[in-house]
């Protein structure tokens, strides 16, 4: 049996860290959870992420910050942002920072499949 492929989601929402696993699953995707930039940096998951759907809002260190840290320590996670706090604006200048995608809350199914397909290299 192949491994499946590891997305990690950073959201200080609760009802996100609860739903969006279960639909990554569905998915065919393994997935884990955090509730701040901080405590994905400190897990053992940080070098297993195949992919990072990350917050851009969040208390302490901020989804673009936590991708810039992620960056500065040689990492190189696809980063699919979710914000519930955007405008026209903030997807190009997510995707103009790196970002795979930048998805507003809430999102359809299928665009999150498509911004993981993308990350993913198969879109």
């Amino acid at each position: 049996m192949s491994t499946r492929l590891l997305v990690s989601v950073v959201d200080d929402d609760e009802s996100v860290r609860e739903s969006l696993p279960d639909l990554l699953r569905e998915f065919g995707y393994a997935a884990q959870a955090f509730s701040s930039a901080e405590a994905f940096l400190a897990s053992e998951y940080v070098g297993k992420t195949g992919c990072l759907i990350l917050d851009i809002a969040m208390p302490g260190m901020t989804g673009p910050e936590l991708q810039r840290e992620l960056i500065r320590l040689r990492y190189q996670i696809p980063v699919v942002f979710i914000t519930a706090h955007g405008d026209e604006s903030t997807r190009p200048r997510m995707i103009g920072q790196g970002a795979v995608e930048c998805l507003s809350k809430p999102f359809s199914d299928e665009a999150l499949l498509r911004a993981l397909n993308a990350a993913f290299g198969a879109g």
